[in-house]
């Protein structure tokens, strides 16, 4: 299992764009992942935890 914390980073015409914040001395899992406006609570959060199960 992953978890990784975004945080905002910017918005698109119609999605918002997050960047992974990994800990510290470790390389970002995921990177970069972009969530539909429409998929978002309001306001739109600054900070995100994604669980990828694998």
């Amino acid at each position: 299992m992953i978890k990784a914390g975004f945080e905002l980073e910017k918005e698109t015409k119609n999605t918002m764009r997050y960047t992974e914040k990994p800990e510290a001395g470790k390389p970002p899992a995921i990177g970069t992942i972009y969530i539909q406006k429409w998929a978002l609570p309001e306001p739109t959060p600054q900070t995100i935890t994604v669980t990828v199960e694998v």
